[in-house]
């Protein structure tokens, strides 16, 4: 049963139409058909509730436990005050999502060893390790380690890492990023994967899941800032814990240890095992590299595990459409944070997640005012417009998998998923920055969206961080939804005051000091100007998307087509 609940080189841009667009505290100059401005998008609205999301009492968001009950409640609260319906399970306003939760006991021990040789890694320092495995005790006893280079097992693209390696029972490590991200452009490898703009087999989620399928007893990537997309500050937020969705005991296990190996860490394993670590990655950029064991090297480690199965919720609300209310367009951002950590050198142990995600959030809920007062006052909606806050997204995007795995509106009649994840708070710009360009048609809806602000759309200028793959969208676009994401932290945005470079120096300023940090706070400095802009684009992609018969199709050349097109006779366009 159905429920139903060009890339245009910008030109000279007339700042004062800009203005005029995008800074008007009630938003445009439409009216409607009785002669009221219609809503818009307010920037005190989003900064209040953004004020509200990331501050202490909501202890910053993590799933589970006192920070999670507010949070849904809080969304329910302003759901139902914007008039939505219920957009969860059997009536209700949640999904609920079961989760894993692990956390190891601080006196954690590893350690690489060689002879009588070994070499200790503090966690937090020299790496960071958790499980997503249920029960008491991590113990790992001597295991051989294996350098699979990049672990990328990629037949499509005649590259395969793993040979005849047997990873049972052993310690994978693998590069960061994809085979080409430093290759020099006459090196062979070049443009093999996409170059700089990372691919699938670059994540840290594909290379865990490829330990696994191996037998593999546990896997380290080697952290490097420039690789991953984040320095080491971020890789280590969160030592020894971690969510994952509960598995049924016929399922796929995952390794038993997962994480991050610094840099400087791995050089020195390296060089006792009589190598060196850059040569052996630069050897894994050639087509001939074949994982090996690391010499006589082992790994142990050992930690009580605290573990428990938590019930978390992604939060639904629906704008039911009228004349084709089985389709749906969604709208979402994650709603969880990092919750409580050490305390930083004010004392603070909140990392409240204002930008990362309140503010996605924020947003969302602000179409679903803007969308739910033009409702009211007359305008026709077709189709049913979902508004979706995730749970567990820094735990690897769980609550959206779980979502795309168990969904409650077919995913064959979702025309699109639009994602807000991070907004730039640096004031107006001229341009929005595309993630993952040549995906799907949205990106014209955007072009056009843009044009309409007279703005431009700028590709992302830091496809190696591999934003495609990091975000909630990401789990819709496997199953072959359409996807559309604004994230601030893909490009700097050329910025009305201070051009490209502000933007650029935004984005430093934020992943270098404030990312998943305690410092990621609400602040009346903000600009939400320019967050304004991005999230006007959502709501007129939205509205024309919800009064059109049109689908949105992906483009030829990506590895979403096939999986929707195998669905095409559902929706009658095949």
């Amino acid at each position: 049963m159905i429920r139903i609940k060009p890339f245009a080189i910008a030109g000279v841009l007339s700042l004062l139409t800009l203005l005029a667009a995008c800074t008007e505290k009630n938003g445009s100059s439409e009216v409607s058909g009785r002669g009221a401005p219609l809503p818009a998008i307010d920037s005190e609205r989003l900064s209040s509730i953004v004020k509200t999301l990331a501050s202490d009492e909501f202890e910053g968001r993590a799933p589970g436990g006192i920070g999670e009950d507010k949070t849904v409640a809080y969304l329910i609260e302003r759901f139902t005050a914007l008039g939505l319906e219920p957009g969860g399970e059997e009536g209700a306003w949640t999904q609920p999502v079961p989760l894993v939760h692990t956390q190891l006991a601080e006196d954690a021990v590893a350690a690489f060893s060689l002879g009588e040789a070994e070499q200790d890694l503090v966690q937090g320092r020299d790496v960071e390790f958790s499980t997503t495995r249920p029960g008491a005790l991590l113990a790992i006893d001597s295991a051989e380690v294996v350098f699979v280079g990049f672990g990328a097992s990629a037949l499509e693209r005649n590259w395969d890492d793993f040979g005849d390696v047997d990873l049972r029972g052993k310690l994978a490590i693998f590069l960061v990023n994809d085979p080409d991200f430093s290759a020099a452009e006459d090196e062979p490898v070049a443009g093999r994967f996409g170059g700089k703009r990372m691919t699938y087999y670059g994540r840290w989620t594909y290379k865990f899941e490829e330990a696994a399928r191996r037998g593999a007893i546990a896997a380290l990537v080697i952290h490097e800032t420039e690789g991953a997309g984040y320095g080491w500050n971020v890789a280590s937020s969160s030592p020894g814990e971690n969510y994952a969705i509960q598995r049924r005991p016929d399922a796929q296990q995952p390794v038993m240890l997962q994480g991050w190996l610094h840099q400087d860490a791995a050089a020195s394993l390296f060089q006792s095992a009589g190598m060196s670590l850059a040569e052996q990655s630069e050897r894994a950029r050639r087509d001939d590299f074949t994982a090996f064991t690391l010499g006589e090297v082992h790994f142990s480690a050992r930690a009580d595990v605290e573990s428990e199965t938590v019930i978390s919720s992604n939060v639904l609300g629906v704008l039911p459409g009228e004349d084709h209310a089985d389709e749906a367009i969604m709208l979402s951002a994650h709603w969880d944070a990092y919750g409580l950590g050490a305390p930083d050198a004010e004392g603070n142990t909140v990392r409240p997640g204002a930008n990362d995600d309140a503010l996605g959030v924020a947003g969302i809920l602000e179409i679903a005012r803007v969308l739910s007062e033009r409702k009211a006052s007359g305008e026709t909606l077709d189709r049913s417009i979902v508004f979706a806050a995730w749970t567990a997204e820094e735990s690897g995007l769980l609550g959206s998998e779980y979502y795309a795995s168990n969904p409650l509106y077919p995913l064959e009649k979702t025309a699109a998923n639009l994602t807000l994840d991070i907004l730039q708070t640096a004031g107006l710009a001229r341009d929005v920055i595309l993630v993952g360009e040549g995906q799907s048609d949205l990106e014209n809806d955007l072009i056009e969206a843009a044009r309409q602000q007279g703005r431009a759309v700028t590709p992302e200028n830091l496809p190696e961080n591999g934003l495609f793959f990091r975000a909630d969208h990401f789990s819709l676009a496997r199953r072959g939804v359409p996807v559309l994401l604004i994230m601030g932290i893909a490009g700097g945005a050329d910025l009305i005051d201070g051009g490209r470079a502000a933007g650029d120096q935004w984005i430093a300023d934020y992943t270098g000091n404030c990312y998943h940090q305690t410092c990621d706070a609400w602040s009346s400095d903000w600009d939400l100007s320019g967050a304004v802009q991005d999230i006007e684009l959502f709501e007129t992609i939205t509205r024309d998307l919800a009064t059109s018969r049109r689908w949105p199709e992906w483009k030829a050349g990506s590895e979403f087509r096939a999986v929707r097109e195998a669905t095409a006779q559902v929706r009658g366009t095949k």
